[in-house]
């Protein structure tokens, strides 16, 4: 494999394993990130929140596996906390307060609740001790000549002569675009290819909060520090709203609200009314965050909206492709929106390893080998593969916000769920599984979830009309036997169309 000048645009996870992912592989790598130093306290996080929790699970960690950095895995399980389920919370019909465990999965396995920067300082600090990789920050992308492979960046913070922000020129054999929903890389991708493009702006803003630790008079062990279970990602639904909290190391757990536009203006307008919104919709949350904590949190966090982007293609020729957020940004209800970016990398470059093993077919020149032609087959393929894998996540995570604030609470739910576990605990040659582990716990296509998911569902429907029409069945086949003995042998369906007629 010939060595390349790999521009990777984004440090954040995503960007941060792709340009490990490179840099295994002996190329020269530049990450140029708008941001300071993501390892630096003072450097404004994502979204301006002072912390995000994240999920991870079997996609995200194969990823990194692939990666073949035994201390970026030690890390990751070193820094995380197993959840085996959701904790429903809620308030029964007498007044009293209930908490309902909804294990994810029937053979245990558990997701991982994760720091953000945590694992990025990590994969930071790896790329930092690697000779062919080079930082580049408070780098704004300004403009792309993806023809001619140039890209020209501001440099925040130093200006020209002219008094205006020094701007720089730089080549490169390849670009990774990994700069979130928002990716000035697609921004210019879209100069160059016909990109169909979708945004949609959900109807629901998020508010983080905390849950603090316990004080060290209160703690009888490490699991002590935490006020509810620490192995549980915990959910107060509130059918058309909801508030979760997700556990942390330090014994506090990053709490999010989720609510519509139009319930946070009323809360904005009047803030006082927030504890006695809570009581009444999400009953014991109070009794864990004091209610003046909730009204100062609620006025100093930001509001922030939550955006869904499906587009088509990711790459243009063999110069640039997009991953991560900048290809498919996704609401969080699914937990996928980080595992699906890392997942992104590894597929990316198993297609370049495949297209780079390749031999040259090219009877002219059999001994040399084009780099910008295989990389520009496999990003084609690539394209190919992933775009409806993402929109197929894309719309999973936009379905599992009404499973997790009204469905948990649904009958139906809960009996689907329990057949399907049923079903793959004692027939698990027929590979039944519910649609949250295929997704969760495996690397399968998230398309083929979808289409699997949505062939079990048909077998569960028919079932259960049968069940339903048994008696009916019975009596017609009483009816048939009842026949057949006075008119001689007749055929099950002609014996029907007789009683029909």
């Amino acid at each position: 494999m010939s060595r390349q000048k790999y521009v990777v645009v984004g440090a954040g996870p995503v960007g941060s394993l792709a340009a490990l992912y490179a840099a295994k592989r002996g190329h020269d790598v530049e990450i140029y990130e708008l941001r300071g130093d993501l390892r630096d306290p003072s450097t404004v996080p994502l979204n301006f929140t002072k912390s995000i929790n994240l999920a991870l699970s079997e996609r995200g960690i194969n990823a990194m596996r692939h990666a073949n950095q035994q201390d970026l895995l030690d890390h990751v399980f070193s820094a995380t906390i197993p959840m085996r389920g959701r904790m429903i919370h809620g308030r029964r019909p007498s007044g009293e307060l209930f908490e309902e465990p909804q294990d994810y999965d029937i053979h245990k396995r558990t997701i991982f609740a994760v720091d953000r920067a945590g694992l990025n300082k990590r994969l930071l600090d790896i790329l930092g001790a690697m000779p062919n990789v080079k930082f580049f920050f408070n780098y704004k992308l300004t403009g792309a000549d993806f023809k001619r492979r140039k890209a020209w960046f501001e440099v925040r913070g130093q200006s020209s002569s002219s008094g205006r922000p020094e701007e720089v020129e730089i080549p490169f054999d390849f670009m990774i675009g990994a700069d979130g929903a928002h990716s000035a890389v697609r921004y210019h991708l879209m100069k160059y290819t016909r990109m169909n493009y979708q945004q949609e702006y959900v109807d629901t803003l998020w508010c983080e909060f905390q849950i603090k630790p316990r004080g060290d008079a209160e703690l009888r062990d490490q699991k002590s520090k935490f006020r509810i279970s620490p192995n549980h990602l915990h959910i107060w639904p509130g059918k058309k709203f909801m508030f979760i909290a997700i556990p942390s190391e330090d014994g506090s757990f990053t709490c999010t609200l989720f609510l519509s536009e139009a319930d946070f203006a009323k809360l904005e307008s009047d803030s006082s009314k927030l504890p006695s919104f809570f009581d009444a919709n999400f009953p014991g949350v109070t009794s864990l965050i004091e209610p003046s904590e909730l009204i100062t949190e609620f006025e100093a966090n930001p509001h922030l909206p939550l955006i869904s982007i499906k587009c088509q293609p990711y790459h243009y020729s063999s110069s640039v492709v997009i991953l991560g957020d900048a290809a498919h940004a996704m609401v969080p209800f699914y937990g996928q929106g980080m595992n699906a970016g890392l997942e992104d990398v590894r597929i990316l470059f198993s297609i370049l390893d495949k297209h780079a093993a390749a031999e040259n077919n090219n009877p002219d020149d059999p001994g040399t080998v084009d780099a910008a032609f295989q990389r520009g087959s496999a990003l084609t393929e690539y394209s190919a593969l992933r775009v409806p894998d993402a929109h197929a996540i894309n719309d999973l995570a936009l379905q599992n916000y009404v499973e997790m604030r009204a469905s948990v609470l649904s009958p139906t739910y809960r009996l689907r769920k329990f057949l399907e576990e049923f079903m793959s605990v004692h027939l698990p040659s027929l590979g039944w599984q519910t649609k949250y582990s295929r997704v969760s716990f495996g690397n399968e296509r998230y398309s083929k979830v979808v289409a699997k998911s949505d062939h079990q569902g048909k077998i569960l429907l028919r079932g259960f009309v049968a069940m339903l029409c048994s008696p009916v069945v019975a009596g017609i086949f009483g009816l048939y036997l009842t026949q057949r003995r006075s008119l001689g042998s007749v055929r099950f369906l002609d014996a029907i169309r007789n009683m029909w007629n």
